[in-house]
């Protein structure tokens, strides 16, 4: 069936959508009443139409901590979040480090999940760092790229052996760029942590392995993706890199671009995150590195945790925080104050995690999937735990209000979310 979504804020420009069953027939200026002849017409003059949003780094609890989240809840609560293609972490109970449990995640998936789902699987067996997985076998099976998530490759030797096994197969390499000996603080380090009484995480042990991994590139010529940098001093080592001409990408957490070490506050645990909230120096360079292209990617960083993990003294809580739902409208922040463009919204929530991982989704053209969001861009709402789509609640933003959301969201030319105002 056809449908035209008309008089609409597109990324580059008003103009309309007309999509056809899956697939985008046609999308800019020239979709208008005068030529969308047997379509089903929506207009949507006040709203924005953007591709999906594609979300390089969603960890669920499925399987082994179903209680945190499954796929099935966070797949709703990226819908209502506008994001239409979760890419997910292998940290789960067993880890998805073989090709059997990556066939797993995609049929459970496929038969509980709204949106589209992709998995990472791990660069190592366990995610333990000790033995390398069977990179060529996941990837054959469906996953999109490796990592080990939530933990780095401390292992020199055996992080290039891994980088030139995936370049022989094309595979893209995700790293956690945090040094291990280094990093066992829990915020960052400084004045504000020795107030609190806080042990320090230093920027430091993430310059340090960055700067190692993007050496062991220079070796085996893979394809490397940062998930997340979080200061300034790292801004500079990606742009230096992505200057010599290395096949290097970055991303960067939307916390990391909203929020700041002061926002930790009196021990408030739901801002315990991995890596941890840097300087408003940092956060402000974080947000030029995006405008100008050096940070490829934006993410969630989305980490379902328990109450019982959370609602404990900031030393002893779990890092992490939710945000599949609070992604784009926390972006659209940056758009509003006219730090970042919209073009460069997309590019970093959309376009680029679809290029990074060879996706067809991720862009508003002609035979592209039809993936996409309608948005009111100026639309207030409060985030309540109460009406978080996902099974934990441990939003930064809770209680906070946003400019911005999803009103509807659409995968392969199915509405799966309508926002009931």
């Amino acid at each position: 069936m056809k449908r035209a979504f008309l008089n609409a804020q597109l990324p580059d420009g008003r103009g309309g959508l007309l999509i056809d069953g899956d697939i985008i027939l046609a999308v800019g200026k020239d979709v208008t009443a005068g030529n969308v002849a047997g379509a089903e017409v929506q207009d949507c003059a006040g709203l924005m139409i953007l591709p999906g949003v594609i979300d390089m780094r969603v960890f669920t609890g499925e399987p082994g901590s179903e209680y945190r989240e499954t796929l099935a809840s966070a797949s709703e609560a990226a819908a209502a979040g506008g994001v239409t293609t979760m890419i997910t972490m292998p940290n789960t109970a067993p880890v998805i480090d073989d090709a059997a449990m990556v066939d797993f995640i995609l049929r459970r998936a496929r038969d509980t999940a709204k949106v589209r789902v992709a998995p990472m699987a791990a660069i190592t067996l366990g995610a333990r760092g000790e033995a390398m997985a069977e990179l060529a076998l996941m990837k054959e099976a469906g996953a999109v790229a490796v990592t080990d998530g939530v933990r780095s490759v401390g292992n020199a030797a055996l992080l290039r052996r891994a980088m030139v096994y995936a370049h022989d197969h094309d595979i893209l390499v995700v790293q956690h760029v945090e040094e291990p000996t280094l990093s066992g603080g829990v915020m960052n380090v400084g004045e504000r942590a020795s107030r609190l009484g806080l042990t320090g995480s230093y920027a430091l042990a993430e310059v340090m392995l960055l700067e190692r991994d993007i050496r062991l590139v220079e070796m085996t010529g893979c394809r490397y993706h940062a998930a997340q940098i979080s200061c300034a001093e790292s801004v500079e080592v990606m742009r230096r890199a992505k200057d010599r001409g290395l096949a290097v990408s970055c991303g960067v957490s939307i916390n990391h671009l909203s929020l700041n070490e002061s926002d930790v506050g009196a021990y408030r645990t739901f801002f315990k995150l991995s890596p941890s909230l840097r300087t408003e120096e940092d956060r402000l360079a974080l947000v030029a590195g995006v405008a100008e292209g050096v940070i490829d990617v934006i993410v969630s960083g989305h980490d379902p945790q328990s109450e019982d993990t959370k609602r404990l003294p900031f030393a002893e809580a779990a890092f992490g925080a939710v945000g599949l739902e609070t992604l784009l409208p926390v972006s659209l922040a940056r758009y509003h104050n006219r730090d970042i463009s919209l073009p460069d919204l997309v590019k970093a929530l959309c376009e680029a995690p679809a290029r990074l991982l060879g996706l067809a989704q991720g862009r508003l053209v002609k035979g592209a999937p039809a993936d996409f969001v309608v948005l009111d861009p100026h639309l207030n709402w409060k985030v309540e735990p109460a009406n978080l789509h996902s099974r934990s609640k441990n939003s930064p933003y809770e209680h906070t209000t946003l400019e911005g959301r999803a009103t509807q969201t659409w995968v392969a030319g199915k509405q799966i979310y309508s926002y009931a105002h």
